[in-house]
């Protein structure tokens, strides 16, 4: 009744080229990602490397424009800090000019927004009593979630001067 058999099928090049083209009409891909969709469906790299040529020229795979909506998403959705995004489009292959194109869609002002939202966050949920430690614990935490040292402390000192500390 059911299908076992996990054999991925196997397209010929024109039938690859339609799926691959709703595959990157549907959200924006890498190259890489559409190579290896392409060789899942059992075409050799010359095939899949004239694919990705046309779907280039069509527009239809564009990487400056992946790295953009990719930094967008994840500094505003996410709230991930620049380090953070910079190390997964690298992870994702993608080129330095193309990094450095998607991280000008990063507004300074709400990027430190961000910053403060997630710290204030952060300082909710943790537990930690005493002030040294609880600063370091999120510290660390905004380190992870990608934000510079510099600004970690920036706001940090501006969190710590909080309106109830003045009575």
């Amino acid at each position: 009744m059911f299908k076992t058999d996990k054999t991925p099928k196997q397209y010929t090049p024109g039938e690859a080229l339609q799926k691959i083209a709703a595959f990157c009409a549907y959200q924006e891909r890498t190259h890489k990602e559409v190579e290896q969709k392409l060789k899942s469906y059992g075409l050799d790299e010359d095939e899949a490397g004239e694919i990705i040529i046309r779907l280039s020229r069509e527009k239809l795979l564009d990487e400056e424009r992946f790295a953009q909506a990719y930094v967008r998403a994840h500094y505003r959705q996410k709230k991930w800090g620049r380090r953070r995004i910079v190390q997964e489009l690298k992870q994702k292959g993608i080129s330095e000019y193309c990094i450095k194109s998607g991280m000008k869609e990063i507004d300074g002002d709400e990027y430190y927004q961000n910053l403060l939202d997630v710290l204030e966050k952060k300082d909710r949920q943790e537990k930690e009593k005493n002030p040294r430690v609880r600063r370091q614990k999120i510290s660390v935490f905004l380190t992870s979630k990608g934000y510079e040292q510099d600004l970690i402390k920036l706001a940090l000192d501006e969190f710590g001067k909080a309106p109830e500390d003045d009575e």
